[in-house]
């Protein structure tokens, strides 16, 4: 069984005998603050915790238990999102949501931009795409079969 799938269907888990509980992207960024407040201010994300004290370059950010660490390198190290190196790895994360178009409404109304509005953006994964503030390609989606004709947009 695919991740996704795994995701989709908790009762397939092998019960107590699950022990890998989450995984977080680690985006190199151009400027620490300016990706914090992307996370925060667009997306609904929470500070988890920010280092060193003194002079902060990396930072953890959360929202309903997945993370994303966030670390700004040197000024001559960029971030490099997979769209970047190569057409056909366009996403840097993918996420499950149980309800994409709810997300999508509220990512809407928090004015962020997208790369594909809600829509099959893949064979059976109904959802949509964003990038962040250092254009790292996020894929929000559930899945769903192609043939469903509710009208979800």
């Amino acid at each position: 069984m695919n991740s996704a799938h795994a995701a989709a269907d908790p009762s397939s888990q092998e019960g107590a005998k699950r022990n890998l509980v989450s995984i977080s992207p680690f985006f190199i960024v151009k400027d620490l603050q300016a990706s914090i407040a992307y996370y925060v201010d667009r997306l609904g994300f929470q500070v988890d915790f920010t280092g060193p004290a003194d002079d902060p370059y990396y930072a953890g950010v959360s929202r309903d238990g997945i993370g994303i660490m966030l670390k700004a390198i040197l000024p001559d190290v960029l971030p490099r999102p997979n769209h970047t190196r190569h057409e056909w790895a366009r996403w840097d994360a993918y996420i499950y949501t149980t309800d994409p178009d709810a997300l999508f409404d509220e990512f809407s109304q928090r004015g962020v931009s997208f790369v594909k509005t809600l829509s099959f953006i893949d064979d059976g994964l109904w959802g949509f795409e964003i990038t962040d503030a250092d254009g790292y390609v996020l894929a929000f989606f559930h899945l769903r079969n192609n043939q469903d004709t509710r009208d979800e947009a």
